[in-house]
């Protein structure tokens, strides 16, 4: 049996990390882990049942009725998000909850449930998980971390083409606006920021294809795996 790791992969909102993520791990035969779904499946559970934010009990009962977990969807050949029992995944990408998850991921309580869960998760390596602070927080000692970012511009254009095939209506501004949003939330929380991890291999996909940037990645993780 070849030689399992943990590969990180963080990075900025709508550089396509998942992809990358998701891509790497169906090659390598790895579990792919979004924990950015686990954020926004939490956000949605708050902004289900009126959870103040910034109310610490209301946030700690709430946690002990979160239960996260993922189911292989046979028709898109993906994981999707199930939020105490209830299949969320198209639900955790509506605008909605875009607006709101870095604010919840900003919650100290909030961040220890899901780290404690994503390590659990990793126990046994042949894991490719991506998020904010997988390389410096979640898997420190990961044998492999990616830091992906692209140009904002580019960004906004991707994520737009994404949203626009199932919201119509959307406008790039809106786009726009909620990235730098996230990012400036993302950066700047005192709990477990977005930063390049100090080993992190950067990727800047601004001018690659999906393919480019895959076969680069691959290469990293196959001269790790040995």
């Amino acid at each position: 049996m070849p030689n399992k790791i943990i590969i990180a992969i963080d990075g900025y909102s709508s550089c396509g990390k998942s992809t990358l993520a998701k891509a790497l791990a169906t090659k390598l035969s790895y579990v792919f882990i979004d924990t950015g779904a686990m954020y926004r499946a939490i956000a949605l559970y708050f902004l289900r049942n009126g959870i103040d934010f910034e109310n610490e009990i209301e946030i700690n009962n709430a946690l002990q009725n979160i239960k996260l977990n993922f189911v292989y969807n046979q028709a898109t050949l993906k994981s999707d998000m199930v939020l105490n029992g209830e299949n969320v995944e198209a639900e955790i990408r509506e605008m909605r909850v875009s607006e709101k998850v870095s604010e919840v991921a900003t919650i100290g309580a909030v961040r220890d449930f899901a780290v404690a869960q994503q390590q659990v998760m990793g126990e046994s390596k042949g894991i490719v998980m991506d998020g904010r602070d997988i390389g410096t927080v979640v898997f420190p000692t990961a044998e492999l971390k990616i830091f992906v970012t692209a140009d904002p511009a580019i960004r906004v254009e991707r994520r737009f083409l994404e949203l626009q095939a199932t919201n119509p209506t959307i406008r790039k501004q809106e786009i726009e606006e909620n990235l730098q949003h996230r990012d400036l939330m993302d950066t700047t929380r005192e709990r477990s920021p977005l930063k390049q991890a100090a080993d992190a291999i950067v990727l800047d996909n601004s001018q690659m294809t999906r393919e480019e940037q895959f076969n680069l990645a691959l290469s990293w993780a196959l001269a790790k795996i040995g």
